[in-house]
């Protein structure tokens, strides 16, 4: 059983465009034979590429029921025949039903040579409307032309007219084949697998081998036939979770493994009714589509109901009513306004304290999450970490946090009282913008503080995955090096840009909740602890462990995530995941305390129920929509990186720019090369410490002469009508999503097209002086990049403890309130100030937007780089600065009490008095 196949280039990004393109290709030389009837060595040509087209679309269509392999064989028929007409005509159709997603049920589907539909019935999602939602089941079982074609038919029957739902069988008959279905195919939504499948495919071409490097890096030496079946359908939890899968057997009850009983929604066993396991499969759908809280709404909605409470637009009356607003209800509609209530009965819940439909929503949200409880949040990720920050941690304990993290965790930091340890991610200078934390400046911060004997007071470390540039951490790796010095530490991942990952497993790997889950299972194996006591007795006098210990190590992570952003959500639709060994004993009540103090008791229903349905579509729709969002994010780089005219003034910054070699153990350097194609990522992913998010596409406009903030403005949103979130001096950043449609991208492409031709014409068009000008703002964003500041330090009038990491950031913050403690000075006088060896202070938060970190908080220390990095700016926004004033800072009076007042209360004085004398 071959395995661990180094990863190799293609020339398409994924199955799906390789897939597309054939039978692009293949409509287009079907054409051109029936229309090329005399030139005998064209006719040759053409047919040969045909016969060429049609054998790799066998080889494709394997794993997929539509059209699927049958029709392929039957064109291959028809070619044969000779009536090159018919053929080009029944590929023609094909074609555009596949691109359009438009099948059976139509009449004009094309007919074989005997006039039978050449597809299996089936209804497409693209054709919903008084039709049912289709997907495919994908059977792995070794059956014979006759067995396969009987097992198609016996289900066919079981179909109930009255099902919302119908599908059709894709049969694999290896262990590898249904892998490569699986991850090829993402209508499958259940999968049923026969007793001991035969392992090794016998339709692996070099055609698939670059898309299916998952499948072939997979180690099965050690299992017997028998155990594939169970082995796949763990794989499957690893890889799909959210498919249904069903086990069939001759194996004893008795002898069936725990693990495979728990594997598996049902086993049967072969000589069962098979329509058992027919109304199995639509049951599970069932159960996934059910949505508790938008049903519950939609319910209530259309009860006749009389309202003597608040919210006078609740059923629309003061608005359709009016003569002044009814313009308001026309726009949104009518089942807006009936489906709003301040009720929490009546079919309704209470968010606060949910019992019904509500807790059934977020319990349904978990397991599509992958997390032990989620809760959901209606005002944003914002209040998201702020609850959890609020319920984790308190007065005097330490944070460790990415000092460019959002200004929310900065803000938690002050209601909770904790003290930060502030983390400087490494900076990319030539482009303005920060990479990541390293995991050795983690680790040194951690034992600096052991060796100052403050490692108890450490509580969370807090870090934002992914960052708005698309920079994603090795999370696993992180938590078992950090857990190895304080086993006890829980960890934030701030993944509002993130929430898209857990539906593809190349993303998912690097999530907070499936690296919680797998070290979970990790630390309490047998075999783990086996390792550990191999390691502490290979440890020398003096060394301390690299492995944490499995008796003391507690998983406990949290994840807050941006639903809205990445997913189908109403704007603020944000959630909380926790995976928490102690959640019940040590956070439940305070994080419940929290929830309540941060959430309105009178949410959106029209975002819960928002959430609520997006989980429904990341279930049925999320691996295929993500994978899209990410193939047309590579088709994007690709095409600026392709096109001579975008490239002169247009680069697509890439994984070399953004991680410096150190962080990249696997050496991949960029996803698209003009020379080799595209370079698989899996291997980066698994293995590098930080990686980048392709879906966010960074573009460098340095040479157009434009900053990020006027080419965003005036160009693409004021000209174009393309929004887009962030900039930097130099650039701008694309994201695309599942809602991303290739018409956009082409848009886009168009569009940069026509600005890049426009440049060509304007500097053409320039006078010499207006040349030297132009060049000076080129070079200005291309060179004169003013260097990224790292954080200071806190003044030592807010260390928590003399000469150790951590400051009192709620201190200096509410210091500020009083404008009697502050003073404004200049950035040209804070300059000179500064060079004299005078300490200024920040008294506010300073945040230049872009790029949209804080260069100062308040308690910290201005340094000369902060100062030349502000004089530098060339942007207009920069909040808690104003230039009419100068900077806000502590006077020297104030920082001498606060100092006085720190020391004391470093010497065991009360609180009360501390504060009593500043």
């Amino acid at each position: 059983m071959k395995n661990h196949q180094k990863s190799v280039s293609a020339p398409y990004y994924s199955i799906g465009q390789l897939r597309l393109d054939r039978w692009n290709e293949l409509k287009n030389e079907s054409e051109a034979l029936s229309h090329d009837e005399t030139d005998s060595k064209n006719k040759s040509n053409h047919k040969q590429k045909i016969k060429q087209l049609l054998n790799e679309l066998e080889t494709v269509e394997h794993y997929f029921a539509i059209p699927g392999k049958l029709v392929v064989e039957k064109l291959k028929k028809c070619f044969d025949n000779g009536d090159h007409s018919v053929f080009a005509h029944q590929i023609n159709n094909t074609t555009r039903q596949l691109i359009n997603d438009v099948y059976s049920g139509n009449p004009y589907f094309p007919k074989d040579e005997n006039g039978e539909q050449l597809e299996t019935e089936f209804i497409s999602s693209a054709t919903q409307n008084n039709r049912k939602n289709y997907f495919e089941v994908l059977f792995l079982e070794n059956l014979n032309s006759v067995d396969e074609a009987t097992l198609q038919e016996r289900l066919k029957e079981l179909h109930d007219p009255n099902d919302k739902f119908t599908y059709n069988v894709v049969v694999q008959h290896s262990f590898q084949d249904a892998l490569i279905a699986l991850f090829f195919n993402p209508n499958i939504q259940s999968v049923v697998i026969r007793y001991a499948p035969p392992y090794r495919s016998e339709n692996i071409s070099p055609l698939i081998t670059p898309y299916i490097q998952n499948v072939l890096n997979i180690d099965v030496n050690e299992l017997s036939d028998a155990q594939l079946g169970p082995k796949l359908g763990q794989l499957i939890k690893q890889f799909r979770p959210e498919i249904d899968t069903y086990y069939v057997t001759d194996t004893a009850l008795g002898d069936l493994k725990d693990s495979t009983l728990e594997t598996f929604r049902r086993i049967y066993y072969r000589k069962e009714d098979l329509q058992e396991l027919h109304l199995a499969i639509i049951r599970g759908i069932n159960e996934r589509y059910h949505t508790p809280f938008f049903s519950a709404l939609k319910e209530y909605s259309q009860k006749p109901t009389g309202i003597f409470h608040a919210m006078p637009i609740s059923r629309g009356n003061s608005v359709f009513k009016s003569k002044w607003i009814k313009d308001f209800g026309d726009f949104y509609g009518r089942n807006m306004f009936l489906a709003e209530s301040s009720s929490t009965t009546g079919g309704l819940d209470s968010l606060l304290q949910p019992t019904g439909p509500l807790k059934k929503a977020q319990e349904m949200a978990a397991v599509a999450y992958g997390s032990q409880r989620t809760f959901f949040v209606t005002n944003g990720t914002s209040t998201a970490n702020k609850i959890v920050l609020q319920a984790l941690v308190e007065p005097g304990d330490l944070v460790l946090i990415d000092r460019d993290c959002h200004k929310s965790h900065h803000y938690g930091l002050v209601l909770s009282g904790a003290y930060p340890v502030y983390l400087d991610s490494y900076p990319i200078e030539k482009y303005s913008i920060y990479g990541a934390v390293p995991l050795e400046q983690i680790l040194h911060k951690l034992q600096v503080l052991k060796n100052a004997g403050r490692l108890d007071k450490v509580k969370m470390l807090l870090l934002t995955n992914c960052t708005f540039d698309g920079m994603v951490y090795n999370v696993q790796r992180v938590m078992e090096a950090v857990l190895a010095i304080k086993p006890d530490m829980i960890f934030l991942w701030d993944e509002a840009w993130f929430a898209f990952a857990g539906f593809t497993y190349t993303y998912k790997q690097r999530t907070g909740m499936f690296s919680a889950k797998k070290l979970q299972s990790k630390y309490q194996s047998e075999e783990y602890r086996i390792e550990y006591q191999k390691h502490i007795k290979s440890l020398k006098k003096g060394e301390t462990a690299s492995l944490p210990d499995p008796d003391k190590v507690r998983i406990r992570v949290y994840a807050t995530q941006s639903t809205h952003k990445t997913l189908s959500s109403f704007r603020q639709g944000s959630m909380v995941h926790i995976w928490d060994q102690d959640f019940r004993k040590k956070a439940e009540n305070t994080f419940l305390e929290a929830y309540m103090t941060h959430t309105s008791t009178s949410p959106n229903y029209q975002m819960l129920a928002s959430l609520d349905v997006g989980r429904r579509q990341t279930q049925f729709e999320g691996y295929e929509m993500v994978e899209r969002s990410i193939e047309l994010a590579m088709v994007l780089r690709a095409k600026v990186v392709a096109n001579p005219l975008l490239s002169k003034y247009f680069d697509v910054l890439t994984v070399k720019d953004f991680i410096p070699d150190q962080y990249r153990d696997s050496g991949l350097k960029e996803y698209y090369d003009l020379t080799v194609g595209w370079n698989r990522m899996e291997e980066a992913w698994e293995k590098d410490e930080f990686m980048l998010d392709p879906t966010k596409i960074t573009l460098f406009i340095g040479r157009t002469g434009i900053d990020g903030d006027t080419f965003k403005n005036k160009y693409l949103m004021d000209k174009y009508n393309i929004q887009i979130n962030k900039t930097s001096r130099n650039t701008v950043l694309f994201m695309t999503n599942i809602g991303t449609t290739r018409g956009s991208v082409a848009y886009l492409t168009k569009v940069l097209l026509e600005i890049a031709g426009d440049l060509d014409k304007h500097f053409e068009s320039l006078n010499k002086r207006e040349r030297e000008i132009a060049d000076a703002h080129i070079q200005s964003l291309t060179k004169d990049v003013p260097p990224l500041p790292d954080f200071s330090r806190f003044h030592s009038s807010f260390l928590a403890v003399p000469g150790v990491p951590g400051g009192n950031l709620r201190a200096a913050y509410f210091l500020a309130y009083s404008e009697d403690n502050c003073e404004y000075i200049s950035m040209i006088d804070c300059k000179k100030a500064i060079e004299d060896g005078k300490e200024l202070v920040a008294s506010s938060f300073v945040i230049p937007y872009p790029p949209g970190f804080p260069v100062l908080v308040p308690g910290q220390v201005v340094s000369e780089e902060i100062i030349r990095f502000m004089l530098a700016l060339d942007v207009s926004e920069i909040h808690g600065y104003r230039a009419d004033l100068g900077l806000r800072v502590f006077k020297d009076s104030v920082l001498n009490r606060q100092k006085t007042a720190t020391a004391m209360g470093a010497m065991g004085l009360s609180k009360k008095k501390t504060l009593t004398e500043i």
